[in-house]
């Protein structure tokens, strides 16, 4: 693919970069650097870090009856005031908080419309913060609300994406809005529909976001700037020799984000894809350290294994039926049943009389039980957590399977399912919430002692 004519980096910054002013400062240093690197340099921004749970619990409180605007503003203002913004910037904002507010208390009701509107207040605040602040320090800055710059999206609020032909849209509006030398400072995770309505891209979206303005202006690579050394071995909260991985594939960084990697939202990766964009992924704390760059291709004998992720709080269904003995057509209609109730099923395994499959959207769950049960008697478990090794060097090494559940057996762990796709990149296996403490570190000695390099 032929990226832009102009040489264009989006760069996003996350809440705990963006979290106060020290960490600001932080981000003004590396876009001052970037600016001098690059023809264009567009920042994506999350909120400050805590505004958005603010936000929320703001709005459940003001829901039953409990009005505390000042929980979320004076934290706002905290932050505003550090970084020698005028009062003036922000008041409209709150004075629109406080009736919004006052509103879902009056109504005592918060639709996802609703939740959607009030959880944008942290980007819209922050953006015009930060782009304050650099224009004060010298880098010419303004702030976009990100429909202002054609991010039209449709109307599945928290979960909504921009309309097609928005790429030429943000193309035309940043060629005509944004002044030559001006760095736009764009809100993350949220997006307006046609007739006006807020809506969100889901939570921890500002990825998102960032890959689809990319994915608009064609850019040479998307940075995500996070807390961490870029994409590692596994979650360094729970692993302590949890080690940077220099260089991915699109397709390992995808499963890596879906199955919990708490590096990358798990749909950040698909405009990229789509339109071979890198993404880097970065510490604002260190930015001189690499990172780790995701792209689409493969280092030669790299690594059998690249990372190990985890997803908690999986529900599991096992239907049990002696109908589906040598029966055809048994699968398709449990299938039928999960889609047509909206159940995403992430791991399946069968037997000769029973299916088991695990799935995180327990309430649409509920619903198809009843009809699930005509096909057999139905067992429901709780506190399950899909455990995956993702590499592209698995289905090559010989007793692989073997190394990763004797570590499940050296970590005194029981391994509830396996699954394992021929040629695939994606060992998983299901165990108890409660053993990935225990799992994962031993899990990560035995396959980090002896693939690396």
């Amino acid at each position: 693919m032929q990226h832009g004519t102009r040489d264009t980096v989006v760069m996003k910054f996350g809440g705990s970069s963006v979290a106060n002013r020290d960490q600001i400062e932080k981000v003004l240093e590396i876009v001052r650097t970037a600016r001098a690197k690059h023809a264009r340099v567009v920042v994506v921004s999350s909120a400050h870090k805590g505004i958005t749970n603010a936000l929320i619990e703001t709005a459940r409180a003001a829901q039953v009856g409990e009005l505390t605007p000042r929980r979320v503003l004076d934290l706002q203002a905290e932050v505003a005031a550090s970084l020698g913004c005028p009062d003036a910037l922000l008041a409209p904002f709150f004075t629109e908080i406080r009736d919004l507010l006052r509103g879902i208390k009056l109504v005592k009701e918060l639709s996802t419309r609703s939740l959607d509107y009030i959880s944008s207040f942290g980007e819209r605040m922050s953006v015009r913060c930060i782009a304050d602040f650099f224009t004060r320090a010298g880098v010419p800055a303004r702030a976009f609300d990100v429909w202002d710059l054609g991010f039209i999206t449709d109307e599945r609020f928290g979960n909504a994406r921009p309309l097609p032909g928005y790429e030429a849209a943000m193309r035309d509006a940043f060629a005509t809005r944004i002044p030559e030398g001006v760095i736009p400072v764009i809100t993350g995770f949220i997006g307006k529909t046609r007739a006006g309505e807020i809506t969100t891209v889901g939570r921890n979206g500002s990825d998102l976001t960032a890959t689809l303005v990319g994915a608009a202006l064609e850019a040479r690579e998307v940075q995500i700037w996070t807390d961490t050394d870029g994409v590692m071995t596994a979650d360094p909260s729970v692993v302590e020799g949890a080690r940077n991985i220099p260089a991915m594939h699109f397709d390992e960084a995808a499963e890596l984000a879906y199955f919990g990697s708490r590096m990358l939202h798990p749909s950040t990766l698909l405009p990229a894809i789509a339109n071979n964009i890198p993404v880097r992924v970065l510490n604002t704390n260190r930015p001189a350290h690499p990172g780790t760059v995701i792209e689409d291709r493969v280092e030669p004998g790299g690594n059998i294994v690249t990372s190990i992720a985890y997803k908690e709080r999986q529900t599991v269904l096992t239907i049990h039926s002696v109908r589906m003995f040598g029966q055809s057509g048994y699968l398709a209609r449990v299938y039928n049943l999960l889609g047509e109730h909206g159940v995403v099923v992430d791991m399946i395994a069968t037997s000769e009389v029973s299916v088991s499959l695990t799935t995180n959207t327990r309430e649409a769950l509920e619903r198809a039980l009843p009809a699930l049960r005509e096909l057999g008697r139905c067992e429901v478990e709780e506190g399950k957590t899909i455990l995956v090794v993702v590499g592209h060097g698995l289905h090559d090494a010989k007793g692989m399977g073997a190394r990763i559940l004797g570590a499940m057996a050296a970590a005194s762990v029981n391994v509830e399912m396996v699954s394992y796709a021929k040629h695939s990149i994606n060992f998983s296996m299901l165990i108890a919430d409660a053993d990935i403490g225990r799992a994962v570190p031993v899990l990560h000695r035995e396959l980090f002692s002896s693939t690396r390099g």
